[in-house]
């Protein structure tokens, strides 16, 4: 008798479960839409030669985007049709639209390699996402395999962001360096980025729910005071710096694996 009761009670959390996945949430979906439209929004600017505005608008989504899944976390309304959506925002506001703005700022004038370095930071994203989306149960919750889509979007957009935030056009040069090859490699790293098995830092080991101490909210309020006083070149610094770390924190891994071989070897 109570093997049966607990086969009904296991049959209907499977129900369950399987009806929230098929469930369309309206909250966690408004941000998501928000951010699939600050997406589009950017490509529109982009359009209209616009490019400041137009990262403005993918740096919103990013916020969008970062919003989302909490809210759907906080307010119990996850589903599988909010993680799809969301993807899909994803691909248009992190993948799209960054590759378009800086084809039609830097790229379009490289002829073949301005498409082609474009299309493989697109690609990518998307790519990327997939990848996320099939491996989401199986990886390290503390790391992201591969740059994640928003940071890769920002480094490039951001790229964009601060030359024109200077005056700088696509024609000059900068150390001796074309720009509009400087944002070629910066789409093809960042694109790149995305698909390597590199692990970069994931934060969601950050509980926001546990006290924190006074210091680490005095620096949060530091922070956001730097980021405000040159928004374009502090968020493109600290993504500059994000997109290294998975490379310097791979490398500093393999150093401290060949120390203890290199030691027994020596004994």
């Amino acid at each position: 008798m109570n093997d049966q009761i607990c086969s009904e009670e296991e049959v209907d959390a499977k129900v369950e479960e399987k009806r929230r996945s098929r469930a369309i949430y309206i909250l966690p979906n408004l941000f998501t839409s928000a951010a699939l439209f600050a997406g589009f929004f950017a490509i529109v600017q982009a359009m209209n030669s616009r490019f400041d505005l137009a990262a403005w608008a993918i740096f919103v989504a990013m916020i969008l985007d970062g919003l989302d899944g909490r809210v759907a976390r906080l307010t119990n309304t996850q589903s599988q049709f909010g993680a799809e959506y969301d993807s899909l925002s994803d691909c248009v506001a992190f993948g799209v639209a960054p590759a378009l703005v800086t084809y039609e700022w830097a790229l379009k004038d490289l002829g073949k390699l301005g498409w082609i370095a474009a299309f493989i930071y697109c690609v990518s994203a998307a790519l990327r996402l997939a990848r996320f989306n099939t491996n989401i149960t199986v990886i390290d919750k503390r790391f992201f395999q591969g740059l994640p889509s928003p940071a890769a979007a920002a480094l490039l957009t951001g790229f964009v962001w601060v030359m024109i935030d200077n005056n700088v056009s696509p024609d000059s040069s900068l150390l001796g360096i074309p720009v509009r090859y400087m944002a070629c490699v910066c789409a093809i790293f960042s694109g790149v980025s995305m698909v390597t098995n590199v692990l970069f830092w994931s934060g969601k080991s950050i509980n926001l729910r546990r006290a924190i101490p006074f210091a680490a909210a005095l620096a949060f309020v530091v922070v956001l005071l730097v980021v405000s006083s040159y928004p374009p070149g502090v968020l493109f610094g600290l993504f500059v710096c994000y997109g290294l770390s998975g490379y310097v924190m791979s490398v500093w891994r393999r150093l401290r694996r060949r120390k203890p071989a290199v030691a027994n070897k020596a004994q």
